[in-house]
């Protein structure tokens, strides 16, 4: 089962496509979510989705605006794809019945 964060970052990568790299994951994260996000964990957490297979990154090519650094282009592997909709789906089960809209309100 994903965490929370990991779920956030499949997401994002997904959402990104072949624009999906570190710096424009954690922007799309903190615009989707209104909550900060440490470059720190993305690339540890990015690291800990590769090592499961979920995710698979490349070096780009370096661009003279990144002063001459590459970026590590990120991309989810259909493994992935089958563990987010899981999460998704899980979320989506344990949550049937419940309304959060205005507060805990029993159906």
């Amino acid at each position: 089962m994903l965490g929370e964060f990991e779920y956030l970052l499949l997401t994002s990568t997904a959402r990104l496509g072949e624009d999906a790299y570190g710096v424009a994951i954690r922007l799309d994260i903190e615009n989707s979510t209104g909550r900060a996000c440490s470059i720190g964990a993305l690339y540890t957490t990015l690291d800990r989705l590769e090592a499961k297979g979920l995710v698979k990154s490349s070096v780009g090519d370096a661009t003279p605006r990144r002063g001459g650094r590459p970026k590590r282009m990120v991309r989810v592997t259909a493994q992935g794809m089958q563990a987010a909709a899981a999460f998704y789906d899980t979320v989506l089960r344990a949550s049937r019945g419940i309304s959060w809209k205005k507060g805990f309100v029993r159906p």
